[in-house]
């Protein structure tokens, strides 16, 4: 049988299987919070917003932009518009009100869904209509449907998603996902991260970022519930884990941060950490040090499992997990979790003779909505150019070294910024890091260091350049460091290095002499 793969088979099996389960906890306190919700009253709600779609005149194929953090009407809108054969574009509500009104010009959409405590923020961000999502002006919107609800026949290579890249170097891209994008790489996350029918995920991974990488709809199928979390700080993180029970979070290096700092101050109070022994975190975003990933499993007693991928690969690659009952001390158990891991089921992955790191897979992207000519731009011989350095191991886990654009190179040799990084991971002041190559008239440029403290330390930039060249070769050690509040992220929780670059291309001049006597 011939039976196309859509995202209506993951709520079906949710209605069917699991109506009766709990399926989101909504944040609460915020305006038009749902609360608690079973999966048959979440779909039922999805298939209200279904009707009210229709009554609307938002046709099939029509794009649904929706600006929102993590709540369970953005779970409702992901179920509905996809299902129905609209399109969603989740938009990054970390965005300027100019960059969100780019996609939703760009996607052409019909209807912006806009969260309450957002409207204000993106007040001039338009549409041909427009609600806020406050439980009054929605209403009819997200009420539970009247009557049943059919869903329409699909084709599995039509769009579900437009999920704009987050333009780390240039204007964003609608990458074009399709049903059968994202029901192949749910299917494989899951068996990735491991989920099970027991389980409880939390989500302080943004939704709008490549629709909260499936676990949305890996969570339907298994009936597992969504813990809806808006606020991402250390302590209420911790704070949820232990009220709801959470056995699963994804995240970047900043969350995994956050957790650890919160978790600290609760052993250092003689306080047991949520979750000790029972939650695992998934790291992506940006290779995560090794140093980092030893201090958090130390210091909450939690798994980390380390994934890598891209929007544009739909989007998880690798999952790098590494068994608790392998005999490894912790620090070798943290150097193998530091690499991207093996690649998931349906993923091939290569290295070309410039390092580059190519994927191809059943569910990455049919391209970037409008762009055909750097659609074909994007593939080699049918592989996916990620832009990453990498390595391939004899064991099939891949190795990220760099971003092909973050390599410095100093007087001809090439340094790994990630490298410099890592090392000045380890430090036990550095909370987070950038290393970024600066003009020097006679290297061409040097590294320079950009760091974020704990609470309480003293900023040493001659103490962190000294415990750099204690374990790396000095041509790669940073010749200068500046203390920063926080670094530019993007949504995915990527450094962007290119701020940075800009920022410090043009001050580095008159502080080029001073460097390079560090150098000697």
């Amino acid at each position: 049988m011939d039976v196309p793969l859509t995202t209506a088979d993951f709520c079906y099996r949710a209605r069917l299987v699991h109506a009766d389960l709990l399926g989101a906890v909504d944040e609460p306190g915020v305006p038009g919070s749902l609360g608690r919700l079973t999966y048959g009253e979440l779909l039922d709600r999805a298939d209200g917003m279904i009707q009210a779609l229709t009554k609307m005149g938002v046709g099939p194929g029509e794009r649904v932009a929706i600006i929102s953090p993590n709540a369970a009407k953005l779970l409702i809108a992901l179920y509905a518009v996809t299902v129905s054969g609209r399109v969603l574009v989740p938009i990054n509500f970390r965005l300027a009100p100019a960059e969100a009104q780019f996609i939703v010009d760009d996607a052409e959409a019909t209807l912006l869904l806009v969260d309450p405590l957002l409207d204000e923020q993106f007040g001039a961000v338009r549409a041909p209509r427009r609600i806020v999502l406050d439980g009054v002006a929605d209403a009819e919107l997200f009420a539970p449907a009247e009557g049943d609800t059919e869903w329409p026949s699909l084709d599995e290579n039509q769009p579900a998603t437009l999920n704009y890249t987050s333009g780390t170097t240039a204007r964003p891209k609608g990458v074009i996902l399709t049903h059968r994008s994202h029901w192949l790489n749910a299917a494989v996350v899951g068996w990735g991260f491991g989920l099970a029918e027991d389980d409880r995920y939390l989500h302080t991974l943004p939704i709008f970022h490549v629709n909260g990488w499936g676990l949305p709809l890996a969570t339907a199928a298994l009936g597992v519930p969504n813990v809806i979390q808006r606020d991402v700080r250390g302590p209420e993180i911790l704070r949820r884990v232990g009220d709801e029970r959470i056995t699963l979070l994804c995240g970047a290096t900043p969350v995994a941060s956050a957790i650890v700092q919160a978790a600290e101050a609760l052993r250092e109070a003689g306080d047991p950490v949520p979750g000790d022994g029972i939650t695992r975190m998934v790291s992506g975003g940006a290779p995560t040090p090794a140093a980092v990933i030893d201090h958090f499993e130390r210091v909450t007693g939690w798994e980390m499992i380390h994934a890598y991928g891209l929007t544009e690969t739909g989007p998880v690659l690798t999952a790098n997990r590494v068994r608790r009952s392998s005999q490894l001390t912790p620090g070798e158990r943290a150097a193998q979790l530091a690499r991207a891991g093996p690649p998931l089921v349906g993923v091939r992955l290569q290295v070309d003779s410039d390092g580059q790191v190519l994927a191809r897979t059943a569910k990455g992207m049919t391209g970037y909505w409008g762009h055909d000519d750097l659609s074909r731009a994007a593939f080699q011989d049918g592989w996916f150019m990620t832009g990453d350095g990498g390595d391939i191991e004899p064991d099939g886990r891949l190795r990220v070294t760099d971003r092909k654009k973050d390599v410095i190179v100093t007087g001809g040799e090439n340094v790994s910024s990630l490298e410099v990084e890592a090392r000045l991971h380890e430090h036990p002041d550095v909370v987070d890091v950038a290393v970024i190559g600066v003009p020097d008239e006679r290297w061409g440029e040097t590294p320079k260091a950009l760091v974020v403290l704990r609470e309480g330390a003293t900023f040493d930039p001659e103490g962190l350049i000294r415990f750099c060249r204690e374990g790396l070769a000095h041509f790669k050690c940073p010749t200068s460091a500046e203390e920063l509040d926080a670094l530019p992220r993007t949504a995915t929780g990527k450094i962007q290095k290119y701020l940075l670059r800009q920022a410090y291309a043009d001050t580095q001049a008159d502080s080029a002499e001073e460097e390079r006597t560090l150098r000697a």
